[in-house]
């Protein structure tokens, strides 16, 4: 197995401390409504968070990045297109914190240029554009750039499942396991989108985000 292989597993694994744990993007909502509160509810809406949310926005925008469109645009794109406050500022703490620490691992000037657009308050910062300009700079190919990051965002929010549900560890990693086909699907669908479907996500994931602000107790930041 070479470095940059290494390199990745280490990035993907599930303690690499991005603050993604003390996210949902309005999964928690969801909990709380009594609409997910199982394994087979919690797939359902991991499944629409995959399809409807990943797809259309991180995924998608990781695609464009490969294929030329510029970083910085894309990131406005993404932070502009988030309806939700908490989801916009979840994100790009996640973003940042990763920047941060794949700069320590791998100092490049194109990270460098990110994080001092960030710091100029000219960039917002999103995890999936560091993550691919990461990805980039070590020669990862785009297929596997996007299914390295549907994996280790699934994994995620399945490892936040079987705390707020709660599931448990067995069930939350056999359905990691049946989503590898998924994440297949999500790669073939983001092949046949364009810029203009950037940004799109399901009204109600929308809503339960913006819910979520609300909410009595809550585990989650977001």
């Amino acid at each position: 197995m070479t470095n940059t292989a290494l390199t990745l597993m280490q990035v993907c694994d599930s303690n690499f401390p991005t603050g993604a744990f003390s996210h949902s993007f309005g999964l928690e909502t969801y909990i709380q409504d009594g609409k997910v509160y199982n394994t087979e509810t919690f797939a359902g809406w991991l499944n629409s968070y995959l399809h409807g949310v990943l797809c259309y926005n991180d995924g998608l925008a990781s695609a464009l990045l490969f294929d030329g469109c510029d970083v910085f645009e894309l990131d406005r794109m993404l932070y502009v297109s988030s309806l939700s406050r908490e989801t916009r500022e979840g994100t790009k703490r996640i973003g940042i914190r990763m920047l941060e620490l794949l700069i320590q691992l791998n100092p490049s000037d194109v990270l460098e240029n990110y994080r001092t657009k960030i710091k100029r308050k000219t960039a917002f910062g999103h995890p999936a554009l560091v993550f691919s300009l990461f990805c980039k700079e070590l020669g990862i190919a785009k297929s596997e750039c996007l299914s390295s990051y549907f994996y280790n965002s699934i994994s995620s929010m399945i490892q936040n499942a079987v705390r707020g549900i709660p599931l448990g560890q067995t069930d939350g990693q056999r359905l990691l396991f049946s989503f590898q086909e998924e994440i297949e699907k999500a790669l073939i669908k983001i092949d046949l989108l364009k810029i203009d479907d950037l940004g799109t996500s399901p009204p109600g994931m929308e809503l339960s985000a913006m819910l979520h602000e609300d909410l009595n107790v809550r585990l989650f930041m977001s």
